[in-house]
């Protein structure tokens, strides 16, 4: 009798799991997928790329296989001048977001321009593609346009004609690996949080995107737009080299081991050195307080600022 009621209560218990499962993730996904996409949820899926945690591309999540974000002001075709514009390299071989490759994730309208406006069943992940959010307005719509088909632009012309690179595709990895979402969420509520943390999301606007990090918990300011609150990018890097620096009573953990071997300048990091430097100020023996060095272009530190810097 006991063993049968035994079975009894791990089938119920199943059917609850499972219930629950289907409730709290399936149902909403379907809400999600009905809804269309925004322009944020086009570019953070065109920023972020395939998927920020863990996959077969990057399983150490080092930040590989990741699309590159870039600041125009010339065309890179023939130099003229243009207004700025974003735009987003993928580099041959970096794979694909979901609204690229399950093009029905970005919404009926969005998908129909996609494909017929901005031709992006021509893109190629072997080959690489430069892409573009533009706006329809005669449906005041937006949609990815593929720069590579309706315009010529290679991802390497691209590049090479860039103001500035954003690496905030691997820096999102960066923020999954390092378990910034423990204590940071990238959800503000709909209360006062307005009032401090800026605008909540809409539901269209994580379409594609892998994983969300909205964080279940809040030991820290909420960072959804951080990088309209604080553009310093001096700021943000003394803040992960040691939060103490900024902030004296910040229970934010050192993130100085990102910054790897070498500076900006090459020159070889030196943290014992600069710890023991950095305690003689703490103590008052000395009026300011050492130098942090400039992350190197291809360091995880670089990765994780421009990823915040770029949470507008």
């Amino acid at each position: 009798m006991a063993f049968r009621e035994y079975k009894i209560g791990c089938w119920m218990f199943g059917i609850a799991l499972s219930t629950s499962m289907f409730v709290t993730i399936f149902l909403p996904g379907l809400d999600i997928s009905a809804v269309s996409s925004t322009d944020i949820a086009l570019e953070k899926q065109l920023t972020y790329g395939h998927e920020s945690g863990f996959s077969y591309e990057d399983p150490f999540l080092s930040g590989a296989g990741k699309p590159i974000k870039v600041v125009l002001t010339k065309d890179p075709m023939n130099g003229s001048p243009m207004d700025k514009t974003n735009a987003y390299v993928f580099e041959a071989g970096t794979p694909f977001p979901s609204g690229l490759t399950h093009t029905h994730v970005l919404g009926e309208k969005v998908k129909n321009l996609s494909e017929s406006k901005g031709r992006i069943g021509s893109a190629n992940e072997d080959q690489g593609a430069v892409f573009l959010v533009r706006l329809d307005e005669a449906s005041d719509t937006p949609y990815i346009e593929n720069a590579s088909a309706t315009r010529g632009w290679t991802p390497e012309k691209v590049l090479a004609a860039a103001d500035q690179t954003i690496m905030a595709g691997s820096g999102k990895t960066m923020f999954v690996r390092e378990g910034c979402w423990w204590c940071h969420t990238l959800l503000p509520e709909q209360t006062q949080d307005w009032q401090s943390f800026g605008r909540p999301p809409m539901l269209g606007d994580f379409n594609g995107e892998s994983p969300t990090t909205f964080g279940s918990d809040r030991k820290a300011p909420d960072l959804l737009h951080v990088g309209a609150r604080n553009s310093s990018r001096e700021w943000m890097m003394l803040h992960f080299f040691n939060p103490r620096l900024v902030q004296s009573h910040s229970i934010m953990p050192r993130y100085d081991y990102l910054w790897g071997d070498k500076d900006a300048k090459g020159n070889p990091i030196d943290l014992k050195a600069w710890d023991e430097a950095y305690m003689k100020y703490a103590a008052g023996e000395t009026p300011y307080p050492p130098e942090v060095p400039v992350p190197a272009d291809n360091s995880d530190a670089r990765y994780l600022i421009d990823f915040v810097l770029n949470l507008k």
